[in-house]
């Protein structure tokens, strides 16, 4: 994935990936309800979103549908973390998580799980 979103930018596409499409306005009020930015804000953001590629807008009434899943925006943001801060090995990102954090043995199977899974 080539589109590049910042912070704010993932926060629009959360409630799109959440909710479904949705007019503006009420991307507008839902943003307002949980981050507190005024509607001038979200408009601005949904905007350059439309920009980058990852929502498509349709009249009318300024529908909003996102154009790229959520999981590939993971997986590409997990690629650059990995690679930006882990010299591109995965396991020195998941020895730093696993250092840092008590995990329940549920939490300890399912980890085992995903790796048997992979091999």
């Amino acid at each position: 994935m080539d589109i590049k979103l910042h912070d704010s930018e993932l926060k629009v596409m959360d409630v799109l990936w959440r909710e479904g499409d949705r007019p503006a306005r009420q991307i507008a009020d839902r943003l307002e309800n949980e981050v507190g930015w005024n509607v001038n804000t979200t408009y601005t953001l949904i905007k350059r979103c439309i920009g980058k590629g990852a929502i498509a807008r349709t009249d009318p009434g300024f529908q909003c549908h996102a154009l790229i899943p959520k999981e590939a925006v993971q997986a590409a943001e997990t690629d650059a973390l990995v690679g930006k801060l882990f010299d591109g090995a995965a396991d020195k990102l998941f020895a730093s998580l696993l250092g840092r954090k008590k995990l329940s043995p549920e939490q300890i199977q399912r980890l085992r799980d995903i790796v048997d899974e992979l091999e």
